[in-house]
């Protein structure tokens, strides 16, 4: 089948959002084979931890949300894949060691409400030095509109951390970014600014 991008999709694309391109265009997340990777709040029809098994990863998936967990539990065996499953708080990493994983994942989980230095620190400890955090969320510019409404309804950050703040969280917790892509959404041509915000941020010190 071939998408909104002109790519051909065989269902191991880790998805950053409706309507936008996921990692089978972007690479972000490069090649997974044998790596440890932690996915922080379950995301995608997929979902993206089980997509990340599918490609020969060790997952560990960290979600509050026990209908979550079970769903994607649920898609691990019919796909016939191990994922290791906490229900916590993608922010509360006690279960995994430091310094373990090679990749971490993050889709759409931050907001409003997120304490991004407490959940960045807890990233930082559980990475191995030089690994990725890969994270996506609604571009900062597209959270000041209503859907398709072209007039700007809400502050700039009222809706969750600014570019400017995520900037200055990760370099106070010791991440390089190496990565960022700002994804305008497949389905409206006409829209203004991006709908959704992809970083990949590189581990710096022990």
């Amino acid at each position: 089948m071939t998408d909104a991008h002109g790519l051909v999709r065989d269902g191991l694309g880790i998805s950053y959002g409706t309507d936008v391109a996921d990692d089978l265009e972007l690479r972000v997340c490069g090649d997974v084979r044998g790596k440890r990777a932690l996915e922080l709040g379950i995301h995608g029809a997929g979902p993206n931890g089980v997509i990340l098994a599918r490609k020969g990863a060790r997952v560990v998936s960290v979600d509050p949300r026990r209908d979550a967990i079970q769903r994607a539990r649920h898609a691990a065996t019919a796909h016939e894949v191990a994922v290791e499953f906490h229900e916590s708080d993608p922010a509360d990493l006690g279960a995994v060691m430091s310094t373990s994983v090679d990749i971490a994942v993050s889709v759409h989980q931050i907001g409003p409400d997120t304490d991004i230095a407490r959940l960045f620190r807890q990233v930082h400890r559980v990475l191995r030095p030089e690994a990725g955090f890969v994270f996506a969320l609604v571009h900062p510019a597209a959270a000041i509109f209503d859907g398709h409404d072209a007039t700007a309804r809400h502050r700039y950050g009222e809706s969750g951390p600014t570019i400017g703040e995520l900037a200055m969280a990760l370099q106070r917790t010791n991440f390089a970014i190496d990565v960022v892509h700002e994804l305008m959404p497949a389905n409206r041509p006409s829209a203004v600014v991006p709908s959704t915000l992809v970083v990949r941020a590189r581990k710096l010190g022990s």
